[in-house]
């Protein structure tokens, strides 16, 4: 059975091999189609799992696409959620909406995220994206199925890079603990990760004799071969033996088309024009897709997106956006390659070991060892294992090493939160943790990637130090400070998004200690349109107000103090607040008492930089009785969202116009 009508129990359409086998090519042809449309995405590993995707959706699980929610149907949890096209086509093919609509994947407003949102899109189970966690909610699920007298199954979906996860091997102890012979794994063993080779970045085999060391029927077949995928589902289905089961699938990453297949760098990587035009060649589809139809939907979305986008975005007398004028120029680099020039520049230090997490090449802490080679023994490649690496680095600390490690922010300082606190803070050893890919500028992977809370935890543990660079060069500052200068647990927070560069070498970095910004004229470069000075040095301007801002909000006071000066003549002081802690009391206390108007700018949820500046400016005698106008910028109490970097700036609300537009709403109160 598979795709049932939940009112009459009536199959609605059964699938033969040769059927299965077409719509799996045919799914290849949309995902390229979609990946290429969205100008991000996964594409190696959502070709290598279709053909397990068209038996599981087409064939195998009792499902009813007009009755998304019908009680007895099968459960199919994405564990590994950045596969989440090969799922919205699963599914469009189920008939639970329209192929097409795929063609959104990835954008603003669109209910297809870069990681699957279960409230977002009929069909999907669960809301996945960080990797470990579905089969500890497939267990939950057939958990209640058991408790519930239920007979379906719960299907979960899992990449063999991903086993490195703990959380994993939890829930395998689990679910055979309590017997769930209704739970059906199924590992995904392309052999591929980010970082290459699964045995080389750290070694899972052997998956079948650990699986039933701990109580696991397994199987495994060929994931490309329908005849066997539809044979091992229906005997996995018949299990009932008081065993979970595990379907180990031997895939290749890219599968069908030739340029992408055992290629570890199409892990995250989306086809050009060219690329998808080749790849639907070789599937035979060139002729046989809608392709100019599909794209033009995307095209028709986009454009969509972004007239809804300008219709919020506040208005000024000119456009005033990045690089929209013959003057005030600025270049964008992105942040994450000052961490990697620190490292490549100090990592002779025999002290320094560098930890991988598998994205080592995106937050360019490779760049440790690429160009030395012989720091490569000092290169520990841990997987994707946040957990076990954060307390192993506190175990190098502790020997007198100077451990770095870092991976995408969310997963640096929450998914490992305790660790930090117990293993790393509380004996207050010298670690340092990137969190890159900081803030919105993360885009298109969406809230499971985006992290907006970070800093909360991070500015609330003793003894961490926390610096948030705003820029390139500030980040390799900031860096090359943790690594050789300061002692003790230390967070450094950066984007992945080229930012403009608003430093220069020879402008001032004191850790602990902020800047105060100036516009002091127009300029053909954005960056001579300023002053920065150290703030101890600075002597009271009378300026209007006050904007306190971090990281890439620092570049975006710095244009809403350009964009009130052109439109008001008003002066403003921009703090650059790059060390959050410890945060910079009298600089805050200082601007509040002589321009009377406080704003704070973060990319991030409103509060780990507002919530501070607030609890300085209100316990100061100094500022007891003095009339204080403060107001914040930052993201406002919501899980992010898929959609290119500056697109999210906007609808989230931190750019410079809506610092800008908070400015004027205070500077009528003041008056």
């Amino acid at each position: 059975m598979a795709l049932i009508d939940s009112k009459t129990g009536n199959i609605i359409r059964e699938y033969s091999i040769d059927e299965l086998k077409e719509n799996a090519r045919f799914m290849r042809g949309y995902n390229l189609v979609a990946l290429h449309a969205a100008g991000s995405g996964h594409s190696g590993g959502t070709l290598s799992i279709m053909d397990i995707t068209a038996a599981l959706y087409l064939r195998i699980a009792n499902a009813d696409p007009n009755n998304a929610l019908w009680e007895e149907r099968d459960r199919i949890i994405w564990s590994t959620g950045h596969k989440a096209p090969s799922l919205y086509l699963g599914l469009a093919f189920a008939g639970y909406y329209p192929r097409e609509d795929v063609m959104l994947l990835r954008k603003l407003y669109s209910p297809f995220q870069g990681h699957p949102h279960w409230l977002k899109v009929a069909g999907v189970e669960a809301s996945t994206g960080s990797l470990g966690q579905g089969l500890s909610i497939a267990v939950g699920i057939a958990l209640a199925g058991k408790l519930n007298g239920k007979n379906y199954k719960t299907f979960c979906i899992m990449g063999d890079g991903e086993q490195q996860e703990g959380q994993i091997w939890e829930a395998v102890m689990e679910a055979s603990h309590y017997q769930l012979d209704n739970l059906i794994g199924i590992v995904d063993c392309n052999r591929l990760q980010i970082d290459g080779l699964v045995k080389d970045v750290m070694n899972v085999e052997p998956l079948e004799e650990k699986y039933k060391s701990f109580g696991w029927n397994v199987l495994r077949i060929d994931g490309h071969d329908m005849q066997r995928i539809v044979d091992g589902f229906e005997k996995a289905k018949k299990n009932t033996d008081g065993k979970p089961l595990v379907i180990l699938c031997d895939t290749i990453k890219g599968k069908g088309v030739s340029f992408m297949e055992d290629v570890a760098g199409w892990h995250g990587k989306s086809p050009s024009y060219e690329e998808m035009i080749k790849g639907l060649t070789e599937l035979g589809l060139n002729e046989k897709l809608p392709v100019n139809d599909l794209l033009e939907k995307s095209k028709t979305y986009q454009k969509d997106v972004e007239k809804k986008l300008e219709a919020k975005h506040p208005k000024f007398g000119k456009n005033y956006w990045w690089n929209s004028e013959a003057t005030m120029k600025v270049k964008m680099e992105p942040t994450r390659k000052g961490f990697g020039n620190s490292l490549a520049e100090n990592g002779d230090d025999e002290r320094i070991v560098c930890l991988g997490l598998d994205i080592s090449g995106s937050i360019t802490i490779s760049d440790f060892y690429t160009s030395k080679p012989e720091r490569k023994k000092r290169w520990l490649s841990m997987g994707i294992a946040e957990q076990s690496a954060t307390a192993a680095a506190a175990g190098l600390a502790k020997e007198g090493k100077i451990p770095v490690l870092g991976t995408y922010g969310t997963f640096a300082a929450a998914r490992n939160l305790d660790q930090i606190r117990t293993s790393v803070c509380y004996g207050n050893f010298d670690v340092l943790i990137a969190g890159a890919h900081g803030g919105v500028s993360v885009g298109p992977d969406g809230a499971t990637h985006q992290a907006l809370e970070d800093l909360f935890a991070m500015c609330g543990l003793p003894n961490m130090s926390v610096i948030v660079p705003c820029d390139a060069i500030e980040t390799k500052k900031g860096t090359t400070y943790f690594l050789l200068k300061h002692f003790g647990p230390e967070y450094i927070r950066f984007a992945r998004e080229a930012t403009p560069v608003v430093t220069k070498e020879n402008t001032p970095f004191v850790f602990g200690k902020a800047n105060i910004i100036r516009l002091r004229k127009e300029a053909d470069n954005f960056v001579d349109a300023f002053e920065t000075i150290l703030a101890s040095e600075y002597k009271n301007e009378l300026e209007h107000l006050t904007i306190i801002a971090s990281g890439p909000m620092v570049p975006e006071a710095m244009r809403a103090a350009y964009i009130l000066k052109k439109e008001f003549e008003w002066e403003t002081r921009i703090i650059n607040m790059h060390t959050l802690k410890p945060i910079d009391e009298s600089v805050i206390v200082q601007s509040a008492k002589e321009t009377g108007i406080i704003i704070t700018a973060e990319e991030h949820q409103i509060g780990a930089l507002a919530w501070r500046v607030s609890e300085i400016i209100t316990s100061s005698k100094e500022l007891y009785g003095l009339p204080i106008i403060t107001g914040a910028i930052g993201v406002k109490d919501r899980f992010g969202d898929s959609g290119a970097p500056w697109e999210l700036v906007k609808e989230f609300e931190v750019s410079a116009e809506y610092i800008a537009a908070k400015a004027i709403e205070l500077m009528k109160v003041k008056k």
